[in-house]
């Protein structure tokens, strides 16, 4: 399991490092101005700039539909966003 996590961790960074020149800084821009999120919340965050639907991302990460509408209603909480904002224009503007 430990074994796992490193190559869980190794991934994200690949992932991160990737992202971020596909999509000028990305992760950047969002940690500089929301602190708070933890690395669950920018993966959610980078599938929502991706423009993936909620089924996609709960296929992605291997968790029911319902849990990524938990997930992005946290989100929206972090972000301090209103409900009927949409997410993944809020991260295309960003």
């Amino acid at each position: 399991m430990i074994n796992e996590g490193v190559n869980d961790e190794r991934d994200w960074n690949v992932f991160e490092k990737s992202f971020n020149e596909t999509h000028e800084n990305f992760f950047k821009k969002l940690k500089s101005q929301y602190p708070e999120l933890v690395p669950n919340d920018l993966i959610l965050c980078a599938y929502l700039r991706m423009n993936m639907s909620s089924k996609e991302i709960a296929s992605l990460l291997n968790i029911s539909l319902r849990g990524v509408e938990i997930r992005r209603y946290r989100l929206r909480k972090k972000l301090n966003l209103e409900h009927d904002k949409n997410l993944a224009e809020f991260f295309m503007q960003l």
